[in-house]
């Protein structure tokens, strides 16, 4: 029975320890995203790309937007130079984690200019801090309108879509 009671305390810890880890987690991934988002916001370029990992992807709502690291900061750099580059808040988050604990994935809900927007990707554990290490950002459709949208963006996909397809 004192066995049966030691490890049931034995457990008790380890389970408590580790939800604990989680918390913790979860509380410098939502850090770390909200102050990434809020330095787009500031246009603070080296403090948010700071965020990302060294290998960093950045996927944006069009779909030509598909951005190594290097790439994405030549695309930002005026929108950053001009004093404000996107303004996106946090309405919803959702974090996910692997079992070493390293390695997250996430996707929030977004009020931006585009309106709602969705926000997903994975987060790297780099010592003590977590990096994002992809980054796909799409804008929401109401399904009752999608045909509407279906209409807008068939005479500009269509090109992208041969193109794709003659790969």
């Amino acid at each position: 029975m004192k066995k049966a009671i030691v490890l049931f305390c034995i457990l008790l810890l380890v389970s408590k320890t580790f939800s604990q880890t989680i918390d913790s987690n979860k509380e410098m991934i939502n850090t770390t995203l909200d102050s990434w988002h809020k330095a787009a916001s500031n246009a603070e370029f080296d403090i948010y790309f700071s965020y990302m990992t060294s290998n960093g992807v950045f996927i944006g709502t069009d779909a030509t937007e598909n951005w190594q690291l290097n790439a994405f900061k030549t695309f930002s750099k005026p929108y950053f130079d001009k004093g404000k580059a996107w303004n996106f808040t946090s309405l919803q988050r959702n974090i996910y984690f692997d079992k070493s604990q390293n390695t997250a994935w996430f996707d929030e809900l977004l009020d931006t200019q585009m309106k709602i927007c969705r926000g997903s990707g994975v987060l790297i554990k780099e010592g003590k801090n977590w990096k994002i290490a992809h980054y796909v950002l799409s804008m929401t459709i109401p399904n009752d309108n999608t045909d509407v949208v279906v209409k807008i963006k068939e005479k500009i996909e269509n090109d992208v879509l041969e193109k794709l397809k003659a790969k």
